[in-house]
This record gives C-alpha cells, structure tokens and sequence, in this order.
C-alpha cells in the first residue's frame, strides 16, 4: 500500500492518506502527490468536487514526516527542509485558493501539516472524535503551513491563545474558532462520500450538518482575551502570573514547556496579519520566514531531539521564558535572503526605481530585491546596496520602473526630486513618497503626478531602522484606492502593516500626529520614571505596574527608556539611535507647523517640540535616540 491514493471517483477527485500506522503523517512525496492532483483536477471539467480523507480511526494527519528534516539538519544541510517547507506551503495556499469545493473529513487528530492540508478548504468536516490543535510551538517551529492565517481570524484573542499553548479543539471549538465549518457525526461519512462522487454538488453536506457540540472556549474566551491581549511574550506572561486562577496556573505551565522564541514570533506574526493584510500568501511567507531559519537558528532541531528523538522531554531552549529579545524575533522574521518561497511556477517581479539609499531607504531597497523585484537605486552618496543595481541619475532610476519610490530628507528636497524623476516615469506608473514631510509638500507632488498620468502615494513610515532592515515597517498611506492596490505587494513585504487614510496628504497627516503622540508620551514616561527614582520607587516594579495598567503605552511597553527594564530597547545599548532626537524634532516641527496652518491648538505638542529643540540643540541630545531623554530628566531638579 503507498501513502497516498489519489484517483477520480465520479465527480469528485479523491485525495486519500493511507498512513495510519503514523498516524498518517505527511511526507514530502505525499505534498507533492497532492500538488500534482490538484492542478491536474483544476481544468478537468468532469471533477466538480475534491474530497480528502484518510484511513484508520485515530488521525486524520496528526502532522508533517519530520525524520528527514533532523537527519538533514543535524548534519548541517538546511536545504532539503528548506525545499520540504516551501513546497509543502505552496500546495497549502492552492488548497486555500481552489476554485473549486474542497472537502475535507477531519476525523481524530488534525494537527500541524495535517492543519495546512484539511483545515483550508471551503468544507472541513469536523465529528465526536476530531481534535485539532497546533503544537509546533513544543517542537521549536510556530504554528505554520497557513495556521498563523487561521489563529489571525480567530475571535478575540483565541488565536494567541491556541497559538501559544497548543491546546486542542474538539468539534464544537475547531468551529468556533473557525479551523472547521460542519459537524455530522462520524457514522453518516462514508454515505455523504459516496454521493459527493455520484453527484459533486456539496449542498448534501449541508443538508446533513448538525448543531455542533458546545464550544468550551467561547466559554472561556473573556478570561482568554484578557489574559492573551499583551503585546509580546512578556505581557502574557506578566499578566498570567499575577492571576491565581486555575486557567492562569495551566496557561503558564502549557507556556513553559514550549520554546519562548518560537511563541515570541509566532505571537508577532498573528498580530502581523491580524494588523495588515490578511492573506493565506502573506501568512505563509511569513511563517517561511522564520521556518527557514529554525534549524540554523531557531530551536527546531533540539525540539526534535527532547520530543521525538531522545524523547526526555527536556529541551534546552536558548532563550528563557518572557526573555527574549527583539533583536532575535526581527532577525527570525526579517525577509528571506536565499530561495524565496514562490506559489506559481511564474510570478512577475517589478521593476522598482528607488531614491534615497540612506540608512532607512538602503534595507528598504534591499528587502525588495531579495523578494524578487528588479530593482535600480539612486543616492548621491556611493552606496552600494545588495541586489540593487546602481544609476547615474534618479531619472535614470525611474525610467522603465512601475513604481517608483522615493525616502527623502524634506519636503524641499523631495520636490525637487519630483520634478526630475515625474517627466521620466512611465504613464501608469506609481510614484510611492516614503518620506516625512510636510502635508503641503506631499500634495503638491501628488498634484504634479497625478498631471503626469501617474498614480501618486505619500506613504510615511514608523518603525526606524530596525523596522526598516527587518521588513517591519508601519506605512501611513495617503492616495487613491487604485495606486494602494498597486502598491500593496511591496509594503507586505517592507513592513508588517499599511493602513490606506484616505487621499493624497493624509499618509503624512497621520504620520505626523502619530509622532506628536510619540513625542509627547515619551516625554511623559522619562518624567514617570525620574519621579519613580526620587520617590525611591524601583524601576521594575514600576514598568511591571505600570505596563499592566492604565499607563500602558508603547513608549512604555515596547520601547521602555530604561535600561534593564521591559523587553531590549536602545536604553539598553547607551541610547545608541534607533529613532535619533533630532529626527524626533524634525517630525514635531511638522506637527506644529500642520497644527499652525490648521488653525489647532496643539498645546502638549508645543511643549514637546519645545522640550526636544532644548534637548538636540543646546544640550546633549543630538545623535542620541529620542528615549534618551531619561538621563536628561534624572539630572535636572524641579526647577533646573
């Protein structure tokens, strides 16, 4: 018997696991096998329906063949599990996009690779013995083969929570949750099979569908979404640990069995795609991304090892629990340098001018050439940025591209760009301003493009440096539906959110009061924890009320000023710039200069840019991150 029986059965193509004895677990072969059948079954005309099941009683698929993924990277050879993934999560997003009903009868344990292959058709058949969970995080992978996708859509924060803990879903919660559509119970499968393939029209499976069980998370779900609602790792754990529920004494305990960099990211990418676009292609890439990585770098091969191999159940993680750094989790999640993970046998690149290789524009450009798009920079420095092709001119630069992008100092400077690069550019092409600067500046040049036949876009950014190197920028979009639509791919794979505002000037509108917020809490954290010092308050105790409480701010929580405290922040690296002061200046100026022309009283925000001009100016701030305003608060007395 071989592991997989695939033929047509009437109108139905029957897709079949035949290995029970493993629980029928899923080889590369077997992926491939399904791949094949599916686009062969696409343009036949006879196949109306495709039906997946498998044989024995116990799984469904209770995961992925993994044995030759540990010989391999034991040995150092990353590639042959590299291929496994790629080819595994390509055949996943043609499950979820078939033109056609997949159904699929989920009986005992669906779990990891058994998830991509029965957990994305349009049918998923759930009975009494169906459990479904995704575990990875136990094995130091994150739930993948398109499970971020589907934690993404949970309600509330489920997702995190199933995510995290790998807990199982009998048929009433893999519903709810959203992992499965129909319960029938188990003994009416083989009959409802049988006509599926006499007749390829799905509507018995409706007819047969019965109230499912109850769902015990929904239940569960307040305590859930307020326990699972923090923003990293630390939070929840913080938060579980000053809980003394049972639920909160069993969370912790599912959460330290389980690889902390592994839920780390894999609670980043839910909240990724929860934030951004939220697409079976961008969840997957994602979930590649940190794949690709983990026997390298991740604790993929030593989960294996302490769950399967040696089975001691002892891993030694190589971080602690609530510890890890976010250096690590952007350096698991940053865009895929080698062999990209493709879901078509062609897919076009762009062809993409970029201006402005600074320190912000040079990754940007970067990531965008390592995902598979022709890309031609010009700076009038010499810099040289891999996979970019250099040009003499910034009209050299934006001839032939289709969209051209631009990460500029000012609005003085972009408009003179503008004027050079706008009478180069190709009718149709987008003109994408990645640039703070002023609103007036930005729609002037909106106004230029747009006469030109082109598709303008003012698209700020928040998310410096590291966000920019990393591909986890935050774009504040300004401009038509049509040129955001053109734009989309590349913000997906430059930052892990876009949100479109409206037209063109509202992506620095909102840029600009974002910052001004920034700004001002900032300011007001440095001030909280210099009172905390002289009140003789202890820091830690401090961010731990505080980050737990109505102070909560992402000054606080995701860029604490104080060194040692919170997750690892430019405190922690003598306020070497992630977000220089002077840059932080810069983006206030422009909210006053905005708040002036549109007649707003700004008052914390005049204060701001005030306290901040003293600071770069006259004091020690310049070349300093804007955080490092702590110092200068600890130094000075009330009224010095």
């Amino acid at each position: 018997m071989t592991d997989i029986h695939i033929r047509q059965d009437g109108h139905a193509g029957r897709i079949t696991l035949q290995r029970p004895k493993a629980l029928n677990a899923l080889t590369y072969q077997m992926c491939l096998e399904i791949e094949a059948a599916l686009w062969a079954w696409r343009a036949e005309s006879t196949v109306k329906v495709i039906v997946i099941d498998a044989e024995g009683d116990k799984a469904f698929c209770a995961g992925g063949d993994i044995a030759e993924m540990y010989a391999t990277g034991t040995a150092g050879d990353y590639a042959y599990g590299q291929k496994f993934w790629r080819d595994e999560y390509r055949m996943n997003a043609l499950i979820a996009e078939y033109p056609k009903p997949v159904v699929s009868f989920l009986q005992g344990f669906t779990m990891g690779g058994g998830v991509g292959v029965g957990c994305h058709g349009s049918h998923r058949i759930v009975g009494d013995s169906s459990q479904i969970a995704m575990p990875e995080c136990g094995i130091g992978l994150i739930p993948d083969v398109g499970g971020s996708y589907l934690l993404a859509r949970a309600p509330g924060r489920l997702g995190e929570y199933l995510g995290l803990t790998a807990d199982r879903m009998g048929p009433g919660d893999a519903i709810y949750v959203g992992f499965a559509d129909l319960y029938i119970p188990e003994d009416q499968w083989t009959a409802l099979k049988s006509t599926l393939c006499a007749t390829g029209d799905v509507k018995a499976l409706e007819d047969a569908a019965q109230v499912p069980p109850d769902a015990p998370l929904r239940t569960s779900q307040p305590q859930i979404d307020m326990a699972f609602g923090g923003a990293r790792l630390s939070d929840i754990v913080n938060t579980l640990s000053r809980d003394s529920s049972d639920f909160a004494e069993a969370a912790l305990k599912k959460l330290s069995r389980n690889a902390p960099l592994s839920m780390e990211c894999a609670l980043e990418i839910i909240h990724r795609l929860r934030a951004g676009t939220l697409d079976i292609r961008k969840a997957l890439e994602l979930e590649y991304r940190f794949t690709s990585r983990s026997m390298e770098k991740g604790d993929f091969i030593e989960g294996i090892r302490a769950v399967i191999i040696d089975k001691d159940k002892s891993p030694k993680w190589r971080h602690d629990l609530a510890k890890v750094p976010s250096v690590d989790v952007a350096a698991m999640l940053r865009p895929v340098m080698g062999e990209k993970l493709t879901f078509e046998q062609e897919e076009r690149g762009m062809k993409i001018g970029f201006i402005g290789l600074g320190n912000m524009g040079a990754p940007m450009a970067a990531n965008l050439a390592a995902a598979g798009h022709t890309v031609v920079g010009f700076d009038t420095m010499d810099v040289s940025v891999e996979g970019v092709t250099r040009a003499a001119t910034a009209a050299e630069a934006a001839a032939v591209a289709d969209v051209v992008i631009t990460m500029l100092p000012n609005g003085d400077i972009l408009r003179s760009v503008a004027s050079e690069v706008i009478p180069a550019m190709k009718s149709g092409a987008a003109l994408l301003d990645c640039s703070t600067v002023d609103v007036e500046s930005a729609r002037a040049v909106a106004a230029e493009a747009e006469a030109a036949g082109l598709l303008p876009l003012d698209a700020p950014v928040s998310g410096g440096i590291g966000g920019a190197s990393a591909g986890t920028l935050t774009f504040m979009v300004g401009g038509s539906e049509k040129a955001y639509a053109t734009a989309l791919p590349l913000f997906d794979i430059m930052g892990q959110k876009s949100v479109h505002c409206g037209a063109s000037g509202n992506g620095q509108a909102a840029k600009i009061c974002n910052n001004m917020i920034l700004g001002v809490t900032m300011i007001a954290t440095c001030e909280a924890f210099a009172l905390a010092d002289k009140l003789g308050l202890d820091r830690q105790a401090m961010f731990d009320v505080v980050s737990t409480s109505s102070g909560y701010s992402w000054s606080m929580n995701a860029y604490c000023p104080a060194p040692g405290v919170g997750p690892q922040s430019p405190a922690d690296n003598n306020y070497t710039p992630g977000f220089a002061a002077e840059l932080m200046l810069k983006d206030l100026r422009l909210s006053q200069q905005a708040a002036e022309a549109s007649d707003a009283d700004t008052p914390l925000g005049q204060s701001a840019t005030e306290l901040y001009a003293r600071f770069v100016e006259a004091e020690d701030g310049r070349g300093r991150d804007f955080s490092a305003m702590l110092p200068r608060f600890e130094a000075r007395k009330r009224n010095g």
